[in-house]
């Protein structure tokens, strides 16, 4: 079943790199009091992922905050390490979290997978953006297959 708004959000557990290495991110504690605006992409280092979708949530991460957002996560399934170089790389680095979830056990819980094993990813995150409030779904956008337009930092703003 796929998560949908006024849902809470399942208990996982993300990696993240830290300058003490990986540290894990217990998701019912990360999410816990704060309004969170969390997106998915397909992996780090991806074309449209690198090129629009990480990089919008960078510029637009003070406007996010104006707007009442405490903190922006970027999740996807890649192993905390190649997030924490795709981190340094995007200049995401204080502005976005990235959120590991190498095993795809965030993206499967949600019921919010996508299969890219064609193009040699196996199982992935779809494309989506929310804001989480105190853990609970107040806003979800899905995109369709190959789209990327509800999902973007600029749509999201425009929600809030």
């Amino acid at each position: 079943m796929t998560i949908s708004v006024g849902d809470t959000l399942p208990p996982v557990t993300f990696m993240t790199m830290t300058s003490d290495g990986p540290s894990p991110v217990e998701s019912e504690a990360y999410f816990a009091g704060r309004k969170i605006a969390l997106f998915s992409l397909p992996g780090a280092f991806t074309p449209t992922c690198s090129a629009k979708h990480l990089p919008g949530f960078v510029e637009k991460a003070d406007e996010l905050k104006a707007k009442g957002v405490d903190e922006i996560a970027c999740t996807a399934v890649n192993d905390v390490f190649v997030m924490g170089a795709w981190a340094k790389d995007q200049g995401a680095e204080g502005k976005v979290t990235l959120l590991a979830d190498g095993n795809a056990a965030f993206v499967e819980a949600i019921g919010l997978t996508m299969d890219g094993s064609k193009f040699g990813l196996g199982t992935r995150g779809q494309r989506f953006s929310m804001i989480v409030d105190d853990g609970k779904v107040t806003t979800l956008n899905i995109e369709a297959p190959g789209d990327f337009q509800v999902s973007s930092a600029d749509y999201l703003l425009g929600q809030l």
